[in-house]
């Protein structure tokens, strides 16, 4: 089952975009089950359970984190973690800066921008993002790479809304690359679009979407 929604998804997507199956609360079997089927990239949303995830699955997984990363769980991750999506904030780029250089590493991490019209949502607005990448700190930080930007679009049936908030997103990141990235080939992504509405995102500029739901079917919360 999950590795012929897996095989479907990827189907629908062109070769440029990169697939970031989301696995959270989703058993190891089921993980194993689309690494079978080829699959490599995987997204969690917890920091305890993708280290214990990590530790009994192969090696060359890549692992995502894309869900909001509180300082004080920074540590579980940063060993092997291939990409952090949700870099919010000045004071959580220099905890991850801070955590790689004791396992001498640099790690790679996204932008997320606050796009969708829930307050609840988590995100830098432009202004932050300059701040921070203007700021004396950002540049002394050299275990962290800015690879691109991330957002969420508001949880709707309103197909306007979400085009519109995905098209903000591009303009962001394409303003950030001209402003501060135009020599830096690694500042590429942009990670946006889940389940239902990622084949929007990928109209608008994806190059990365987190696919969950079509992939290992509804969430289990009660985990």
């Amino acid at each position: 089952m999950v590795s012929e929604n897996l095989l479907k998804i990827k189907s629908t997507l062109p070769e440029s975009v990169t697939l970031v199956a989301v696995s959270k609360t989703k058993p190891v079997s089921d993980i194993q089950e689309a690494y079978d089927a080829g699959h490599r990239t995987f997204g969690e949303n917890y920091p305890q359970e993708m280290r214990d995830k990590h530790e009994v699955l192969p090696q060359d997984i890549q692992w995502h984190f894309i869900g909001h990363l509180q300082t004080n769980k920074i540590k579980y991750i940063i060993p092997y973690v291939t990409l952090i999506h949700s870099i919010d904030s000045a004071n959580l780029l220099e905890a991850v800066n801070k955590e790689a250089k004791k396992h001498e590493r640099v790690v790679d991490c996204l932008l997320q921008f606050h796009i969708a019209l829930e307050e609840t949502k988590f995100g830098l607005d432009l202004d932050e993002a300059r701040q921070l990448l203007d700021s004396e700190a950002f540049k002394t930080m050299e275990n962290v790479r800015i690879c691109g930007v991330m957002g969420m679009a508001t949880f709707t049936n309103d197909e306007a809304e979400v085009r519109k908030e995905f098209k903000y997103l591009k303009e962001i990141f394409d303003t950030l690359k001209t402003e501060y990235f135009a020599n830096q080939p690694q500042f590429k992504e942009i990670s946006m679009g889940m389940s239902e509405d990622y084949l929007i995102a990928i109209e608008e500029g994806a190059t990365m979407v987190r696919v969950g739901s079509k992939i290992f079917g509804a969430r289990n919360y009660n985990k």
